[in-house]
């Protein structure tokens, strides 16, 4: 591809069309390649930066500006800036490196670029250098927070935490794949208070740490927007969902099905409760309207029956039979029999018609 198009995205045309060619050649093309300017790039990309931010943020103390502009002139930085300008199709690779994919690794396009920032001051001076850098990094600052940019995820995640007063996250290693050489590791973040479990995944066990983090993060501020100023819980407790044995409510489940379902409940255990206490007092009346015939001698009244039902028992009825004993003598006369009959039910009421 042309380098003037290159010139063109970095708002500069070299008068020494060589320190262009250098700063775009990697050691493995030839003898004449860009550490040098890149040493040299380095140093006018942190001073540059520097200042930019300096300039900017008036309010931000030395300890943030300078984490801030170690985020914005690490590698992934320059890689991403780099890849904007397109460099990997303009740079002078050895075989080797070529064949290997070089042109797309994120160092030596890093690398290439620190060093057209000190080919460019070496062709027109720091304030051409400064502009070009600037120009590069303003929409980078326009779309970034100062005060988050350059944390990590579990950083951010502990802030965050603390700012709701919440205890801080627990991490644990949950697996482990692949081989010796090559494992990834799987990580396992809660945040008891809001009953929030996710899982990240990464090269070391602290990347997995962090993507898991990143992901927590995002579950906590989530619930946090739904419901301002107290969490919502990311899924209920499955010893909580069991409602009188009707069903069991999903994790997921919305609000509203939630609610639905225990009044389903409510009503369900009421109406067990009204048919147990109807059953009750229907065994009582048929008891008490029963009719007790009168019996003599060593004759019993037959027992009663209360009408079977779920939860009711009915105890045996009893009679008691007391007759009057012949009077002694010739002329006596067998007096006439008294019967006394006592009629007994035991109801069981199930507990939901007690209360």
């Amino acid at each position: 591809m042309d380098v003037i198009l290159l010139q063109n995205r970095l708002g500069h045309t070299f008068k020494d069309a060589t320190l262009l060619q250098q700063a775009l050649t990697h050691r493995s093309h030839s003898t004449l390649h860009n550490e040098r300017l890149e040493f040299l790039g380095d140093s006018i990309l942190n001073c540059v930066v520097a200042s930019l931010l300096f300039d900017r943020y008036s309010k931000i103390d030395e300890g943030d500006l300078s984490r801030v502009r170690a985020n914005l002139v690490k590698q992934q930085s320059l890689y991403e800036i780099a890849q904007r300008l397109e460099l990997s199709h303009f740079l002078r690779l050895g075989e080797g490196e070529l064949k290997s994919g070089g042109f797309r690794r994120p160092s030596i396009l890093a690398d290439t670029l620190e060093a057209l920032f000190g080919a460019i001051f070496l062709d027109a001076g720091f304030n051409v250098a400064r502009d070009a850098i600037r120009a590069l990094y303003i929409p980078i600052l326009d779309t970034v927070d100062p005060k988050t940019l350059g944390k990590d995820a579990k950083t951010l995640l502990q802030e965050y935490l603390q700012g709701k007063k919440i205890a801080l996250p627990q991490y644990n290693v949950v697996a482990t794949h692949g081989a010796a050489h090559n494992q990834e590791f799987e990580i396992e973040c809660l945040v008891p208070k809001l009953e929030i479990q996710v899982f990240g995944t990464g090269g070391s066990r602290r990347a997995g740490e962090q993507a898991a983090a990143k992901l927590a993060l995002e579950a906590v501020q989530h619930a946090f927007i739904k419901s301002p100023g107290t969490a919502r819980k990311s899924k209920p407790r499955t010893s909580q969902l069991k409602l009188a044995g009707i069903a069991t409510i999903q994790p997921d489940a919305p609000a509203k099905e939630l609610l639905q379902l225990k009044h389903a409940a409510i009503k369900e255990g009421k109406n067990e409760a009204a048919k147990a206490s109807k059953m009750a007092s229907s065994a009582t009346n048929t008891c008490a309207s029963a009719p007790l015939s009168a019996i003599s001698g060593a004759e019993t009244a037959p027992a009663l029956k209360a009408p079977s039902a779920p939860e009711i028992t009915t105890a045996a009825m009893t009679t008691t039979t007391a007759a009057t004993a012949p009077a002694a003598g010739p002329a006596s006369a067998t007096a006439p029999t008294t019967t006394a009959a006592t009629a007994t039910v035991a109801i069981k009421t199930p507990v939901a018609a007690r209360r």
